[in-house]
């Protein structure tokens, strides 16, 4: 597996380094490829994320359908004054509500997924480079740090960016859509 990783990290490299080679400039050019290389990973989470809940969405719609429909039943029984059925029926709800929120962080976090490849060609390429750090850091993180240190701040910027990009991007300006209708409450969709 590490070999075949190295192969395409290399045959990746070309296409990769034309954004750290765009100015001339070396430091304007790592930021600018670095945050290339973010926002490559940002789209790929966010296309696999969204193919999962497409084509998971009966399944997800009907976690949800389940929770609802047991808590109305649970308030129901309230009402009635059945206690013991209540509590049952409430905590069913809670059970079915858990499996979909649960379901959710699983698929948020499989957004991040690409996070390590990039890092990866990151560290064949940059491994050895540093960047100086001035006063206060300094006292903090050292003297110098790597590759590490910037990536994850231009990765979060990437994140923002696309955040607002999405409604304009063909294909994720459906999957914005979808994105808005499932915040709705149930029953205004």
């Amino acid at each position: 597996m590490q070999a075949f990783l190295h192969q395409l990290y290399l045959s990746l490299d070309a296409v990769l380094m034309y954004f750290y080679r765009l100015t001339g400039i070396p430091i304007f050019d790592y930021f600018i490829g670095t945050l290339w290389l973010s926002l490559v990973a940002v789209v790929l989470g966010e296309l696999s994320v969204s193919l999962a809940l497409r084509f998971n969405r009966p399944y997800i719609d009907g976690l949800a359908s389940e929770a609802d429909r047991l808590e109305k039943l649970s308030f129901e029984a309230r009402q009635a004054g059945n206690e013991e059925s209540y509590r049952g029926l409430n905590k069913a709800a809670t059970d079915a509500w858990g499996k979909k929120f649960f379901t959710m962080a699983a698929y948020s976090a499989g957004i991040l997924w690409p996070i390590p490849f990039a890092l990866g060609w990151m560290q064949i390429r940059f491994n050895d480079v540093e960047f100086l750090l001035g006063f206060p850091l300094s006292l903090f993180l050292g003297d110098t740090v790597g590759y590490l240190f910037s990536f994850f701040p231009i990765y979060i910027l990437a994140r923002i960016l696309f955040k607002y990009l999405r409604p304009w991007l063909p294909y994720f300006r459906g999957v914005q859509r979808m994105l808005d209708a499932a915040a709705q409450p149930t029953g205004r969709k």
